[in-house]
């Protein structure tokens, strides 16, 4: 039952690990309605992250894939164990939306406390059934008005199953999740369809506060709201401090960024990536984009004359990135066509 209550955690992760792969797709006005409407229900956060999941599993996947059908087949098997395990099909999940607090453990290194809203074709409460069977009865109640909300205590679970992941980036996850709720999870309904996972504190403030994300965040999150996955995020002490760094100038660069958002798309046969970092004034914005066209010419340089067919493919990516400023805001667009991916992603002979 350990190993079951496990793989609803690493469910979670996987989820949360999305921020930094996902993809688009095409217009639809009622999975905009509804990812609108799970955004709105988030509490104040450093951090905001919406996804399709729907189309994440049902669209993207399959096209990003489909050069290794291996792979992809080895991971739809994954989707099954999880569903065999927990009960939970994560091709039922249709809207995600993560909001995360950066919370400063020591110098330069932190802890993220999240919440999670998914909201999917299934019955909220029965997953919630379904955690407390594998859980083994290792949970507490709590009440939030008439709310009841389970708590489990995952450390010694975690430690338990850490040699079970080969994914280090999953792992590094699971850690940093883990010190931010402080070793317990809080799980409830928030409607039928909906469910609330996170630390105890963040799903308390959830329910018990009015207050909800910031408008600076909720903007940034909202610039393409088609895209897959979707990212926004203050970072009001400067980038630096989240990165290890030994070069003191990018690190004087990345300080001077409070704002960043992004996203994913694919359609047409290519894979779009945007990011924009805004800066406190155009100076700095400016001494930011010279230290990216440097590291720009320096890779064109590095892979340009490369007889790898993955290295040229990165060669390419490199090249084709276009890096521009506007006043205090940086911007970096890549165009990816889906010829370049099957080399990258292909299954190695």
């Amino acid at each position: 039952m350990k190993k079951n209550f496990f793989a609803i955690l690493t469910v979670c992760a996987v989820v949360l690990s999305t921020v930094s792969f996902g993809f688009a797709g095409l217009k639809d006005t009622k999975k905009d309605k509804n990812a609108n409407q799970l955004l709105a229900l988030l509490p104040p956060s450093d951090a905001v992250v919406t996804i399709d999941a729907k189309r994440f599993f049902g669209v993207a996947l399959p096209q990003i894939l489909s050069a290794n059908q291996p792979l992809m087949t080895e991971i739809s098997g994954k989707f099954d164990q999880i569903k065999a395990t927990t009960g939970i099909d994560l091709k039922q999940f249709e809207q995600v939306a993560i909001g995360v607090n950066a919370n400063k453990a020591a110098e330069n290194q932190f802890n993220f406390e999240p919440l999670i809203l998914a909201r999917g074709q299934y019955n909220a409460a029965g997953l919630v059934a379904v955690a407390k069977i594998a859980s083994n009865g290792k949970y507490r109640e709590e009440k939030i008005g008439e709310r009841t909300v389970y708590v489990f205590s995952v450390k010694e679970i975690i430690e338990q199953n850490k040699g079970k992941i080969n994914n280090s980036l999953l792992t590094a996850l699971l850690d940093k999740i883990l010190a931010g709720t402080n070793g317990e999870m809080a799980l409830t309904t928030y409607d039928n369809n909906t469910l609330a996972l996170g630390s105890p504190a963040r799903v308390r403030e959830a329910f018990d506060s009015k207050a909800r994300v910031g408008g600076e965040v909720l903007e940034l999150v909202s610039r393409k709201p088609n895209a897959i996955v979707n990212f926004g995020a203050r970072v009001p002490n400067g980038l630096s401090q989240f990165i290890d760094l030994e070069n003191d100038e990018l690190g004087k660069n990345l300080d001077a960024v409070r704002l960043l958002s992004g996203s994913m798309d694919v359609a047409d046969g290519n894979t779009s990536v945007s990011f924009s970092a805004k800066t406190l004034n155009a100076e700095q914005a400016k001494g930011l984009k010279e230290t990216l066209d440097g590291l720009q010419s320096l890779g064109k340089a590095l892979l340009g004359s490369s007889k790898s067919p993955d290295k040229k493919v990165y060669g390419r990516m490199v090249e084709n990135a276009k890096i521009a400023q506007v006043g205090n805001e940086i911007t970096l667009d890549l165009l990816v066509p889906q010829a370049d991916l099957n080399v990258i992603v292909g299954e190695k002979k």
